[in-house]
């Protein structure tokens, strides 16, 4: 234990601050000096034996006069100078003692600090406690010394021989074993000798652990390597003593097997040739490479497509098409017409070889209505594998075109998966769900992808990223699917040949369910018809009460809760027929969705029944108008579009400047405010074919008129009452026909259209075709009666259309406009 009571020590001495080390009592450390503080002060002392204090100087000082605070620092002297290039001096310091800095001033004269320094003591509170310290930091310095290659071999034995003096084994063990600035200032700090001693042991021992663990991975990772030069040195002698032997290595056995089966594949002459050279690269490689496994599995790829693979025969036979396409869906007839028209023009120009560079078919249409039966029926009727590929939701090109091989667990795109599962090059593929792929994004555009897939010109070569390799795709038979087609962007959509359709109506649903639903559900629900007796009656409730949407899910899972309630009552016990009426019906399936007539047929003022399209087919939609107190503000509700907004803005704007007419004063209209409602005001509406409803509801509020409800109204207004042609139709007539209405009013121009109505439904519902809303206002709005309720009067002038009048082309009208019918409301 160092005694300062020994030395002469002056109440001030130079202050000397070290960065990179720190000098301990009884020890002897050379350092370089470079600041201009530390030389200022060896200038000033050239002695030999000058008394300096050295204190740890804090790495964020940045110029600051180094402060004391009554740290604990090392008396040292000064010896062995010695000048260096570079400016900088070399000097010996020899530890003396501890003392206390209790101030630091800064002499600007001489260019250096001055400490204020007194006495310190250190004490060794329990000797019993500092030996058992010593021995662990013994014991620590042992095991660092076995796995730790930096810590000094010799500390130990030296600390062994200063065992006697706790405070001289503390100081030299912080000074040489491999400690940073900040601790070995840390051990000058604390004058108590056993905690200076718990501090270096607790530092040792956790310094001994890391260094342990850091070995054992050595340890392993130098096994593993030695493991791996051993193998391979291995394989190398027995690679060359089977060479001496003439036999065959390893991997011989399987590029040879490979080689067979390209020949007996017979590739095109540039795809075997590809082959061949990747397994020239694969016999090259070690079977325990990673790229060994990369490469088989891309020849793999390579052999299982089907290059030259056609179907059986494949001939198309017109007959034997239209056989299975009545066989499996009802009605469709115009869906089922353009399907035959499209494959007579494939056999007439050769389904082989040279295919017919026609357009690709798109079945669109409500969910349920059998687009995706319709392809299988397609591809069992030509023979040929058919196979489903949904691509509703893919957001990555790679899902079309495949991942490039650098990448790790690469496989080929959808197109060519497809190809590997049915073995054949020329299937029926449809592409389902085509409307809901998302166009753009970081990952590339798959709908671009799809360009080249459904482009005939194109697609003789289509490349994906995986294979790198042309693969014909000319000879598959494309079929697609939408809910809406106007989803689909139009350089796509410009490749397609599209199949509208529409829905079904409920006599429809009532024959399908007798010719196809019922037979299957009760095989699959285990009962008979002698279990559970369907009428017409009944599966009519059904479709129109609890299934009126366009297709057949949700009329087919009704039926089948039917079934399964009966199947559990039979399961139980019960014996007997259930004859399905009314009152079973809502037994099972709970109260009826819709009214037995769900559009309201009571004239009401400012309330106007119109018609709307969605990818879902057509639905009606109600619009309601209020006339109230106020400066005559337009207020329009029900979540819509602009262009929507637009209609009610031009439709106000008509029937303003026709007040006199409608005998509305205009005093009234500027002290009035007029609301516009669209009611289901969470469902998003956009489109211009609502202006007709809109028009003929606020001329009903403003000239407090009643509007026939037993009439469905369709159509766009300009600002001079002209009602233009809208897009649709079909849908829209069809779900009138559904909800119970039997009048409809269309624009003129849409006359043309009738004709795609299903003859059952033209022979029921009455159409007239307008061309000016002062039509459409004398033939809707009715005279108001002093008892507030509309007079009853005769059902506007009929233009009734026989089957063969609405067959004819209409003269002088314009297909629908795209645009028109592109918007959910419209």
């Amino acid at each position: 234990m160092s005694d300062p009571t020994t030395l002469a020590l002056p109440a001030d001495l130079p202050l000397l601050a070290l960065r990179s080390t720190i000098v301990f009592p009884g020890g002897r450390i050379a350092v370089q000096v470079a600041s201009g503080e530390n030389l200022s002060l060896l200038a000033s002392h050239p002695e030999e034996g000058a008394l300096v204090v050295c204190l740890l100087d804090p790495e964020d000082r940045d110029g600051a006069p180094l402060r004391a605070d009554g740290r604990i620092g090392v008396v040292a002297r000064l010896t062995d100078r010695g000048r260096r290039d570079g400016g900088m001096a070399q000097v010996t310091l020899v530890g003396l003692s501890r003392v206390r800095a209790v101030s630091a001033s800064r002499d600007e004269v001489a260019g250096y600090s001055f400490a204020r320094v007194e006495a310190v003591d250190e004490v060794v509170r329990d000797a019993a406690s500092a030996k058992l310290l010593m021995h662990r930091v013994v014991l620590a310095a042992d095991a660092r010394v076995e796995v730790d290659t930096a810590f000094p071999a010799e500390l130990p034995a030296l600390l062994r021989r200063e065992v006697s003096r706790p405070s001289r084994f503390a100081d030299l063990a912080a000074a040489r074993g491999a400690l940073r600035p900040a601790e070995k200032d840390e051990a000058v700090q604390r004058l108590d000798v056993i905690a200076r001693l718990e501090f270096l042991a607790e530092r040792w021992e956790r310094e001994a652990a890391k260094a342990r663990v850091h070995e054992e991975v050595r340890q392993e990772t130098e096994r593993r390597v030695d493991r791996h030069h051993r193998e391979f040195f291995l394989r190398q002698q027995l690679q060359a003593i089977k060479s001496e032997l003439g036999e065959a290595d390893l991997g011989e056995g399987e590029t040879v097997d490979l080689l067979r089966r390209i020949e007996e594949a017979e590739l095109p002459e540039h795809i075997a040739a590809e082959a061949r050279r990747e397994i020239d690269r694969l016999r090259a490689l070690s079977t325990a490479s990673s790229e060994h496994q990369v490469l088989r599995n891309y020849v793999e790829w390579i052999l299982t497509l089907p290059w030259r693979k056609r179907s059986g025969d494949g001939k198309i036979t017109l007959e034997k098409v239209e056989s299975a396409l009545d066989g499996r869906h009802y009605g469709l007839n115009e869906a089922k017409e353009r399907i035959l028209e499209y494959l007579a023009v494939r056999q007439l120009r050769g389904d082989r070889g040279s295919d017919p560079h026609g357009p690709i078919l798109c079945f669109v249409g409500p969910p349920g209505t059998g687009k995706t039966s319709l392809g299988e029926a397609i591809a069992a009727s030509i023979g040929r594998a058919f196979y489903r590929i949904s691509v509703g939701g893919v957001r990555d090109e790679a899902e079309i075109r495949g991942h490039r091989r650098t990448y790790v667990g690469s496989l080929p795109g959808l197109l060519l998966q497809a190809m590997r599962r049915v073995q054949v090059n020329d299937p029926v593929l449809m592409i389902d769900e085509i409307d809901k792929m998302t166009s753009g994004g970081p990952s590339g555009d798959p709908t671009a992808a799809m360009l080249e897939v459904l482009d005939p010109t194109q697609n003789n070569a289509f490349t994906d990223h995986y294979l790198n390799l042309p693969f014909d795709l000319s000879g598959v038979l494309f079929i697609c699917t939408a809910n809406n087609l106007f989803d689909i962007p139009h350089a796509l959509r410009d490749r397609l040949e599209v199949i509208r359709i529409a829905g079904y109506t409920v006599e429809e649903k009532v024959e399908i369910a007798w010719r196809y639903l019922l037979p299957r559900l009760f095989d699959e629900h285990g009962i008979t018809d002698l279990d559970l007796q369907f009428t017409d009656e009944s599966l009519s409730v059904v479709a129109n009460r609890y299934a009126r949407e366009a297709g057949l899910r949700t009329f087919e899972r009704h039926i089948a809760a039917l079934m399964r309630k009966r199947a559990k009552r039979k399961a139980e016990g019960e014996a007997g027929a259930w004859i399905v009426d009314q009152a079973r019906i809502e037994e099972v399936l709970g109260p009826p969705r819709w009214a037995p007539e769900a559009a309201e047929q009571e004239p009401e003022v400012g309330t106007v029944t119109g018609l709307a399209w969605t990818a879902n087919g057509g639905e009606l939609m109600t619009i309601e108008a209020l006339l109230m107190p106020g400066t005559g503000k337009l207020i329009v509700t029900g979540q819509l579009g602009d262009v929507m907004r637009e209609s009610v803005d031009a439709a106000s704007s008509y029937v303003r400047s026709r007040a006199k007419a409608l005998r509305v004063a205009d005093p009234e209209m500027r002290s009035s405010d007029l609301h516009v409602h669209f009611p289901a005001g969470s469902v998003p509406k956009d489109g211009p074919s609502a202006g007709v409803a809109v028009t003929l509801a606020i001329a009903s509020v403003m000239s407090r008129r009643p509007v026939r409800r037993d009439v469905a109204v369709t159509g766009e207004v300009t600002l001079r009452g002209r009602v233009l042609e809208i897009g649709g139709v079909k849908e829209k007539v069809l779900a009138a026909y559904r909800a119970g209405l039997r009048s409809v009013v269309l624009p003129a121009a849409n006359e043309k259209d009738l004709r795609d109505i299903p003859a059952e439904v033209r022979a029921a519902v009455t159409f007239r075709c307008v061309s000016t809303m002062e039509d459409v206002i004398e033939a809707m709005l009715l005279p108001p009666r002093p008892n507030g309720f509309a007079e009853d009067l005769p059902l506007f002038d009929e233009v009734s259309r026989s089957a063969a009048d609405v067959a004819r082309p209409a003269t002088g009208g314009a297909d629908a406009p795209a645009d028109r019918a592109a918007k959910p409301a419209s």
